[in-house]
C-alpha cells in the first residue's frame, strides 16, 4: 500500500485484533523491490498489504510479531536493512523500515492531529521534535518543500492519507468488474452503478460503493466536480446519457468504452444536443494489449495513473 497514514483503516485493524504493528518503508536507496512510503499492517494472524515480499518481508513480518507479544505504549523499532545476499535478495539497494506499534492509545493521539504525524524512530510518544524537523515543516506548510514521506535527523514526518480521487464507473459487466479489481490498492475512491443489484457481483469489493440507479444517468448528479467518470454499460443508448449528463457538468474526465466509429457517432450526437464533446475520451484502454476485459482494464487503470502523475508533477513544477 502506498499513500499517506490512513486513520481509518488503522481504526478498522485495532477493533478488529486490538493492536496491530504497521512496518512503512521509512527510505530507501538505489534498487529496492517498493518504494519509500510503502506499508503493510501485521495483526497476531494476519497480514495487510507488502513491501516487496520475498526475505525482507518475511523477516519484518515475524519481528512485528514478535513486538505484538509485548506490552507498552508507543513501541517502534528502527533498521536498514541492505538487499545483498545474505538476505536472499538480489535488488542490490537497502531500505530503512520503521515498524511501529498501534492500538489504542496511539489511535487516539492520531485522531487528534491536524497536520503530518511527526515522531521519532525510537520507542516513545512523540514529544517536542528537534529545529531541523521544525524547519522542515514551516517549509511544508509555506509550500516551499514537498510534504511527502520524509526521514529526517532520525525522526519520520508523514502525512495523513490524501484524499482519494473521486472515479465513478457506470456498468457491472465484464469489463466494468474487471476495471474495478484492478484498481484495488490504488488511490481512487470508487462509486460503482448500474440499473439493479443483480448486475453487480454478489460480493461488492470493499474498495467500491456500490450505487443501484434504476437509470444510471440520473448517478450522475450526485458525482464530485472533479470526479473521472468511466462508461462501460451495456447500452449505447444508456452511455450516450450519460455522457450527455457528465458533459453538461463540472468534472475531472470522462472516458467511453467504444470504436472509432462509437466515439464519431456519438460526438455527432452529443453535439447536436448542444453539449461539447471535445473533452471525451474514447475508445478508451490500449489497443495493442487487445480486447478481453482484464486487458481493458489494465488499459484503462494504466491510463488513469499516468494522468495522477503528470498533476503531481504539475504540482511539483507550480510549487517549485
Amino acid at each position: 500500500m502506498v499513500t499517506g497514514l490512513n486513520i481509518s483503516e488503522l481504526r478498522e485493524h485495532i477493533g478488529a485484533a486490538g493492536k496491530v504493528v504497521r512496518v512503512v518503508i521509512a527510505d530507501h536507496k538505489g534498487s529496492a523491490p517498493r518504494e519509500t512510503g510503502t506499508y503493510m499492517l501485521v495483526s497476531d494472524t494476519e497480514q495487510f498489504g507488502t513491501i516487496g515480499g520475498g526475505a525482507l518481508e518475511y523477516e519484518a513480518v515475524a519481528d512485528a510479531r514478535k513486538m505484538l507479544a509485548q506490552s507498552g505504549d508507543w513501541r517502534r523499532t528502527f533498521s536498514k536493512v541492505p538487499l545483498g545476499p545474505n538476505l536472499g535478495q538480489c535488488c542490490g539497494g537497502s531500505v530503512s523500515l520503521l515498524a511501529e506499534s498501534f492500538g489504542e492509545t496511539e489511535l487516539a493521539h492520531l485522531e487528534t492531529l491536524q497536520g503530518p504525524f511527526v515522531r521519532p524512530v525510537i520507542s516513545g510518544k512523540p514529544e517536542a521534535s528537534p529545529f531541523p524537523v521544525q524547519k522542515y515543516l514551516r517549509e511544508t506548510r509555506s509550500g516551499v518543500v514537498n510534504t511527502a514521506l520524509t526521514l529526517l535527523n532520525d525522526w519520520l514526518i508523514e502525512p495523513l492519507e490524501s484524499p482519494k480521487h473521486p472515479l465513478w464507473i457506470y456498468g457491472a459487466g465484464h469489463v466494468g468488474r474487471a476495471l474495478v479489481t484492478t484498481l484495488e490498492g490504488l488511490p481512487f475512491a470508487l462509486t460503482w452503478v448500474d440499473s439493479a443489484r443483480d448486475r453487480f457481483p454478489t460480493d461488492i469489493p470493499a474498495h467500491a460503493d456500490m450505487l443501484v440507479a434504476a437509470n444510471p444517468a440520473d448517478a450522475v448528479a450526485y458525482a464530485p466536480n472533479d470526479a473521472q467518470h468511466i462508461v462501460l454499460t451495456y447500452s449505447h443508448s444508456i452511455d450516450l446519457e450519460i455522457c450527455q449528463r457528465v458533459l453538461s457538468r463540472a468534472f475531472g474526465g470522462l472516458g467511453l468504452i467504444g470504436s472509432d466509429t462509437k466515439r464519431t457517432r456519438f460526438i455527432r450526437r452529443l453535439s447536436a444536443a448542444g453539449v461539447d464533446p471535445s473533452r471525451l475520451e474514447c475508445p478508451i484502454g490500449n489497443r495493442t494489449l487487445g480486447k478481453e476485459p482484464m486487458a481493458i482494464a489494465v488499459g484503462v487503470t494504466a491510463a488513469l495513473l499516468e494522468q495522477l502523475r503528470a498533476e503531481k508533477q504539475k504540482t511539483r513544477e507550480v510549487s517549485a
